[in-house]
């Protein structure tokens, strides 16, 4: 059985000390799907969504986002988080929103590519909610990351 990394030995929740790890390069890359109706899909693609650039928003959200993720996950560390990279794409059935980032740390940035993927999601659906309620987020996963002690892996 493996240790539980996060938690001490009666079992509280901690923060993994990285003090004497080495800082190397990482990139993580993550996706989100917002499901959308054929209305909202038109209307994103002809810019006539009534609260404005949908996917722009969605870009910055995620960028800023990514920053702030130890700020909404409390095991996270405060690492330097040196590039993110937010595309957003409208596709046949909705939003289709992929994150990059990387670092050159002590630990990846698995998370903040997922928190900025799903901070992007949220934003397309809050500034479409007006169009259809029934916008709905899935496939928030991780697609790929690099470095680290664990190496390189992507989703098969």
């Amino acid at each position: 059985m493996s240790e539980f990394t996060h938690l001490d030995g009666s079992g509280h929740a901690r923060m993994v000390d990285v003090t004497q790890k080495e800082p190397t390069v990482r990139r993580a890359t993550a996706e989100a799907f917002v499901a959308c109706a054929a209305p909202v899909v038109a209307a994103l693609r002809d810019g006539s969504v009534p609260k404005g650039d949908v996917l722009a928003v969605a870009r910055v959200a995620g960028i800023a986002a990514a920053k702030r993720t130890p700020e909404l996950l409390p095991l996270a560390h405060v690492i330097g988080v040196h590039g993110v990279a937010v595309d957003v794409t409208v596709e046949e059935e909705g939003v289709r929103i992929v994150a990059a980032v990387s670092t050159a740390d002590r630990t990846g940035v698995e998370m903040e590519a997922l928190t900025a993927a799903s901070i992007a999601a949220l934003n397309v659906v809050d500034m479409v909610k007006g169009l259809d309620k029934a916008t709905s987020i899935r496939d928030v996963r991780l697609l790929s990351k690099q470095g680290g002690k664990s190496g390189g892996w992507t989703r098969p």
